[in-house]
């Protein structure tokens, strides 16, 4: 029973195994272009909206050219009524709204300030944040022009009109995520979540077929070694499996992605090795709690979900309460999800994330050690079984 005939063992199980293998690198190669792929383009443009100008003067018509100029959206009808812009969004022509009140330009002339009413379809807040920021910035545009317009014939120079029209200048640089896209907003985070999800699948799947093989009544080479050095042996084994596949996703996935990277491969390197080896021993952990292997895919994706709520780069951390960011630091992905964002996206330096690491090794030693005491329990079981079963035998065999 030495160490090379276990690694043979191990190896052969799952690469023989056609759930695991499908999950492992289908799952990681599928999701990697499928993911991403509705959010290619980073960000909503020319989202249709409708208008409806009850002013009809040559200053309302020049802010319908300047909403459709922007680049957010795009007039695709103009209507008379309100009902008619009503049946048309219902009807999906139109993603949003603008109207024009009447004495627009009148009001504007007496330096009153005229509501504009805009809407967007607050069904996808993308598309409603898009649709309100371009019809935003063409009506600021527009009144920007005629409060420098009534400087000027107030007798202010053109120049400073221009620039003292409001007294405060915003500059706002996007520092982390330059293009304001979704893709570098969201897809690192979830790759990790989804190497996470299918590596403890694929070590459940394993654990879970072993188990229900045991509850069979069979046995297996894993009841034929100590507990602790089959722990050790699918440890390195699924960690070695998955190496390349986390180089994959943080290197030609995000070169494909156009997704910064700004973390050096040994900084990378000391928190991907704790990560893997904690989804390990959390995936023998629940492989040894289910009875049948399928269900380790059910119970696994339901947790999707809540994992990516709860981690914190989706939902502000501080609005999520405090008994479920409590049981998400108990998941591997939180800390892992954190500190590759912080190395690999904002360019932190490593003692800026060794807090996540060190959770991360903790997470290693304790379910690490329950993995191991579970198998043990289970040998010892199983030890009992046997003899118990002998035991009877050679009572029969007495009795007759």
């Amino acid at each position: 029973m030495s160490w090379r005939t276990l690694f043979k063992f191990e190896l052969r199980a799952i690469f023989t195994n056609p759930s695991i293998l499908f999950t492992v690198f289908g799952g990681v190669l599928i999701y990697s272009f499928l993911y991403p792929m509705p959010y290619a383009n980073q960000l909503p443009r020319e989202q249709a909206i409708v208008v409806v100008n009850q002013d009809k003067t040559p200053l309302s018509r020049e802010l319908e050219r300047m909403v459709d100029a922007t680049p957010q959206v795009t007039i695709a009808v103009r209507a008379e009524s309100l009902a008619e812009v009503r049946q048309r969004i219902n009807a999906g022509q139109a993603e949003g709204l603008l109207v024009i009140p009447p004495n627009f330009y009148r009001d504007l002339l007496l330096g009153k300030s005229p509501t504009l009413v805009y809407a967007g379809d607050a069904a996808y807040f993308l598309v409603y944040g898009t649709v309100v920021e371009g019809l935003a910035s063409a009506g600021g545009t527009l009144a920007a022009k005629a409060k420098v317009s009534r400087m000027v014939m107030s007798g202010e120079n053109l120049t400073l009109a221009a620039q003292q029209f409001t007294p405060i200048k915003l500059n706002a640089q996007p520092v982390f995520n330059p293009g304001m896209g979704y893709v570098n907003y969201v897809v690192p985070a979830v790759f990790v979540l989804i190497l996470h999800q299918t590596l403890l699948i694929a070590v459940a799947l394993l654990g879970g077929g072993q188990n229900e093989y045991r509850l069979a009544g069979k046995t297996g080479y894993w009841l034929q070694y100590p507990a602790w050095q089959v722990v050790v042996v699918r440890g390195i084994c699924f960690s070695l499996i998955y190496l390349p596949l986390v180089m994959y996703y943080f290197g030609f996935s995000f070169s494909y992605y156009h997704i910064s990277r700004l973390a050096n491969i040994r900084d990378l390197l000391a928190v991907t090795l704790p990560f893997l080896l904690a989804v390990i021993f959390l995936g023998m952990i629940l492989g040894q709690l289910i009875p049948r292997r399928e269900l380790a895919t059910v119970v696994v994706l339901l947790s999707s979900l809540p994992l990516v709520f709860s981690a914190g780069f989706i939902w502000p951390p501080e609005a999520i309460p405090a008994p479920i960011t409590a049981l998400a630091q108990l998941i591997p992905s939180t800390p892992a999800i954190n500190a590759f964002l912080r190395l690999n996206q904002m360019g932190a330096d490593f003692h800026q994330v060794v807090g996540w690491w060190t959770q991360l090794w903790l997470q290693v030693a304790v379910y690490g050690g329950i993995a191991a005491a579970m198998m043990l329990s289970v040998k010892r079981q199983r030890k009992q079984q046997v003899r118990a079963a002998g035991s009877t035998q050679h009572k029969s065999e007495n009795s007759h």
